[in-house]
């Protein structure tokens, strides 16, 4: 090729474009200064748009409000059966009741007996006027008690074993059950294992509701927030184009989860507090009925502040879950 041909192509061939300058990198304190400057307008931006639909807003909280109650509520009348029950699984005695043609005697000659055994830490003596006295204080038939010719209670003796002991029958029970002095064996033991098991399942009864509803919170504002960015499509779509990140778009969803969340805690809080105040005099008034010394407690600080945690916490993941599939699938082409 001549020279003069060479001339000709390079007129011909297109210049390439200059190379854009680089642009200065932001100073670190400047890039925390603007990150939390967008993270104050979505915080509060978010906020102002539930505010400006009240009612709307309001019935998805109070939905919220119920859905996080109920597991709070079963929890509490969980946690003061387990404390009720607290003494009742530590008792670990032996109650033998008499025969009544067993005495005094006969009762005090058993209780020494049992005294001396290895396996026996106490004997204490109940007698029947001791039983009758307490019987009619806890039933409250005095009255009919006092048209009673003879009193027919048996001497009781109330043996604590030595060592709390795993069998289902020590032989210490079965020494009891089978002395002819002795008409009925009862093992506090065998109550105990028996409320174990129950509040066991109470337990694990509880913690499924608080998932499944724990869930169902999740569903309910991720739905919520899922409608609002349908109602913001033009909008976000407009963002997209002119460059916005998926961060700068996703943050105020995440925040309006985060509201509801806040929020549905609260009102569960309060729904709570309204159902405490509301059975804790008529619940008193039974135990005391039944001459219980115990007292009813409500949710404390640290489940007030679990719960409030926890319900913030599902809002923002559910409104997370929300976006990051309309981000994706959302994003127009250039």
């Amino acid at each position: 090729m001549s020279r003069q041909a060479e001339r000709n192509v390079r007129r011909v061939a297109p210049k390439a474009p200059p190379a854009e300058p680089r642009r200065p990198r932001m100073p670190l304190g400047g890039r925390l200064a603007s990150w939390r400057d967008q993270h104050f307008y979505s915080f509060f931006s978010s906020l102002g748009r539930l505010a400006a639909r009240p009612w709307a807003n309001a019935l998805t909280v109070f939905v919220l409000g119920f859905a996080l109650a109920l597991p709070l509520l079963f929890f509490l009348l969980f946690d003061n059966a387990r404390d009720l029950s607290g003494g009742l699984r530590e008792a670990r005695e032996i109650t033998a009741f008499l025969k009544p043609a067993v005495d005094g005697a006969g009762a005090d000659a058993l209780a020494a007996e049992l005294r001396g055994r290895k396996d026996v830490a106490g004997v204490l003596k109940r007698t029947p006027e001791q039983g009758l006295a307490e019987f009619r204080q806890l039933s409250g038939f005095g009255e009919a008690l006092d048209a009673l010719r003879s009193n027919p209670l048996p001497s009781v003796l109330v043996v604590t074993p030595a060592a709390a002991s795993d069998l289902d029958a020590p032989p210490l029970l079965a020494d009891l059950e089978a002395d002819p002095r002795v008409d009925l064996v009862q093992y506090d033991a065998t109550w105990r294992r028996k409320l174990s098991d129950i509040l066991h399942f109470g337990e694990r009864i509880v913690a499924v509701i608080a998932a499944l509803l724990a869930l169902a919170t999740l569903l309910v504002i991720g739905n919520t927030v899922r409608m609002d960015i349908q109602a913001r499509t033009s909008e976000i779509s407009v963002m997209q184009l002119i460059g916005a990140s998926d961060g700068f778009v996703r943050r105020p969803f995440l925040y309006a989860g985060f509201w509801y969340g806040l929020l549905g805690g609260i009102c569960a809080l309060a729904i709570v507090v309204g159902v405490e105040f509301a059975l804790a005099s008529p619940a008193q008034r039974v135990i005391d009925g039944y001459g219980g010394r115990f007292a009813l407690h409500g949710i404390g600080l640290a489940v007030v502040s679990a719960t409030i945690a926890a319900s913030a916490a599902l809002g923002w993941l559910g409104a997370y879950l929300a976006t990051a599939r309309h981000l994706v699938a959302g994003r127009p082409q250039a």
